[in-house]
Formats: structure tokens, C-alpha cells, sequence
């Protein structure tokens, strides 16, 4: 798969961006001004000047290039041409990726408003997920949950609202104490949000961190399928059953976690170091990242990179244009597998359903 693969298409219809602004563990203070720089980036094309041109000829390049509508920065020997700022057309990320969790869903909103009053971006050509957590999965309180995530985002609806995990606990609990986890009720929750869907305050409704058993034995009872499953997924952690039976069922496979998570302090992930994915980076002139990224891009799944650095928010959005070879391609499917995040907090010997690791993903680990 090459091209832009800018969007992928979902099983409602509408077009999904095929990169999103993660923004779990993004710390207040911080992440508004990350969504900020994510919408208004602006696309550059670096094109070299030899320093053997004229000085007419200069200022007559300059002009056409001013005439055209680029704005032109100097960077070293090169010239980088930009968007006209005035122009509508969009460039930078359309999707941000946030959940009821996080934490941070109001300064987002507070920014999200203000991109809108100021005419930096128009609602309809955002695409803004949320995810319904765990303390709200009685049918009764999850209009509430999704209620209370439009109040925060000072949003009149989603695009994509999920349920985080396929794991319950005490409503109004918080952390992750093990008495605090019950049994789930699925089938009920997932009425609540069909329920959600018909309303249209949210526009599409899928599922997170569901196993391939967990999306099948959800797919037999949905009236209304889920069109995402958002999952952990990288070059070392492929998932390449629960994408096989994505693709068949026509439900598309959203990534977290594309570049393993090298800023959680908790998680030992060395997925930007191995030597394979540095050795491809190296060959096609691209940082690990770009490639990790892309990577998902023609494994035919979204990506959502988190990041509050200005330089690597850019960077991450560097995937278009631009495609890994079929023959290196191939070597990244060489690296040993391993799931990061393992779920561990909902597993427990006494409370709740999953008594180990191994039933929470159904063997898959």
C-alpha cells in the first residue's frame, strides 16, 4: 500500500483520518497548546537552491513563489515553501484522540472553541474520538459519561465514541483497586451506546482494547456494528490476527501507542531502538518514528501518535509522500512480538472477571 493514504474509510461511510493526535498522559498546561500546534501546522516542501543562481534570478524566484501564495522560510541551503496561511485547504491533524480518563478534556475543549471562533478550522472537518470508561458502563450512565465529555470538549457531538475497555468497575470509584472491578455487561452497554449512535451525538461507536474473541462475541449481538477498535499496535506488537479479523468484519483497527509509548516512565519499551527499524529509517532518510508510523499507514490502520514537543508533532505528521519498499517493508514483519501494555491493573485472583493476564486478551499476549 502506498500513496497519502490520508483516510480510512469506516463501515458507516464517513472518512477516518488515518493520523491523530494522541493525548493520553499529556499533562495540563500542555496539552492544550500540543492540539493548538497539531491543527495549525502547516505543510512544508523543502526544495534546494544552488548557491551558484544569480542574485536576479533570486528575486525573481522569490516572486513567483510569492505570487503563488507560498510563504518561504530559510533553513540552511534550503528554502522551505509553505501554505499560504490564509488558505482553507487542511494540512495539519484532523483527528485528536481523547478520552473521559485522561483528564484533560476541557483544555482541550477551551482550545477546540477557540479554533473555531477564530476560523482556524471548521467542526465538521475535525474528527474527535472520546472513550466511555470503565465506572460508566450501566446503560443508565452512559448518555450521562457522554454528556458529561460534550460539556468538556464544548462539543454538540462526536465523531467516534468507544468503550475504553471491555472491563467494568464500581461506579463513582477511582484508581484501580482491585475490589472496585465487577463483571461486565456488554451486550447492555453496547445497547446504551447504539442507543447514543441513533442520536446522533455520536456519529460512530466502536471499542477499545477488545480482543479478537471479545470484537466476535460483540459483532454476533451489535444491531449496530462497532466501526473502530482501538488497540495497542507497532512494529513490535503487529496484532496481525485481531487486523485480519478486523478487515473481515469491515471494522477498522485504530493504533495507540504506534511508537511504544517512549515516554511512560512505567513501560520498558525499546520499540524505536530496534536495530531493523533503525536500519530501514537509516535507508529511506527517515527518523524510527516516520517509519514506525508509516509503517501502520500501509499495514492499513490508523495511527495515534502522542507527543506535547513542538519539533516532533511536526515530525510525526511527516508520513505522507513518501512509502517503505516492499523488500523492507518485509523486514519489519521480521521483529519479535511483544504486547506493551498488558492490562495488568484489571487482573486479579479474587475481583472481577479475568483472573490472569491470558483470559483478559483471550491468548493473545
Amino acid at each position: 500500500m502506498s500513496g497519502e493514504i490520508r483516510f480510512f474509510e469506516l463501515n458507516t461511510g464517513a472518512k477516518f483520518p488515518s493520523v491523530g493526535l494522541g493525548t493520553w498522559q499529556s499533562h495540563p498546561g500542555l496539552v492544550g497548546e500540543a492540539v493548538a500546534i497539531a491543527i495549525k501546522m502547516r505543510r512544508m516542501v523543502s526544495v534546494m537552491i544552488p548557491y551558484s543562481i544569480a542574485l536576479s534570478d533570486w528575486v525573481e524566484l522569490l516572486g513567483a513563489f510569492s505570487v503563488k501564495g507560498f510563504h518561504i522560510i530559510w533553513q540552511g541551503e534550503s528554502l522551505l515553501l509553505g501554505n499560504n496561511p490564509f488558505e482553507d485547504a487542511p494540512v495539519g491533524y484532523r483527528h485528536i484522540d481523547c478520552a473521559q480518563v485522561y483528564g484533560n478534556e476541557k483544555e482541550i475543549g477551551i482550545v477546540l472553541k477557540k479554533m473555531f471562533e477564530d476560523g482556524v478550522v471548521k467542526r465538521e472537518d475535525l474528527w474527535i474520538t472520546s472513550k466511555l470508561w470503565c465506572t460508566d458502563h450501566a446503560p443508565e450512565d452512559v448518555p450521562e459519561a457522554l454528556n458529561r465529555t460534550l460539556q468538556d470538549l464544548q462539543l454538540d457531538y462526536l465523531d467516534l465514541y468507544l468503550i475504553h475497555w471491555p472491563v467494568r468497575m464500581k461506579k463513582g470509584s477511582v484508581g484501580f483497586r482491585p475490589e472496585n472491578l465487577t463483571q461486565p455487561d456488554i451486550p447492555g452497554t453496547w445497547r446504551a451506546m447504539e442507543a447514543l449512535y441513533d442520536s446522533g451525538k455520536a456519529r460512530a461507536i466502536g471499542v477499545s482494547n477488545f480482543s479478537t474473541k471479545k470484537l466476535g462475541d460483540l459483532l454476533e449481538i451489535a444491531c449496530v456494528p462497532p466501526a473502530v477498535n482501538q488497540v495497542e499496535c507497532h512494529p513490535s506488537w503487529d496484532q496481525r490476527k485481531l487486523h485480519a479479523f478486523c478487515k473481515s468484519r469491515e471494522v477498522h483497527l485504530s493504533g495507540y501507542s504506534p511508537l511504544g509509548s517512549p515516554g511512560t516512565t512505567w513501560l520498558k519499551s525499546d520499540v524505536l531502538k530496534h536495530p531493523v527499524l533503525n536500519m530501514v529509517a537509516e535507508k529511506l532518510g527517515k527518523t524510527p518514528a516516520q517509519v514506525a508510523l508509516r509503517w501502520g499507514l500501509q499495514m492499513g490502520h490508523s495511527v495515534l501518535p502522542k507527543s506535547t514537543n513542538e519539533s516532533r508533532i511536526k515530525e510525526n505528521f511527516d508520513v505522507f509522500g513518501w512509502s517503505i519498499p516492499e523488500d523492507l517493508f518485509a523486514k519489519l514483519s521480521e521483529i519479535e512480538q511483544a504486547r506493551l501494555l498488558r492490562g495488568s491493573s484489571f487482573v486479579h485472583e479474587t475481583f472481577g472477571p479475568y483472573r490472569i493476564v491470558e483470559e483478559m486478551w483471550d491468548g493473545e499476549i
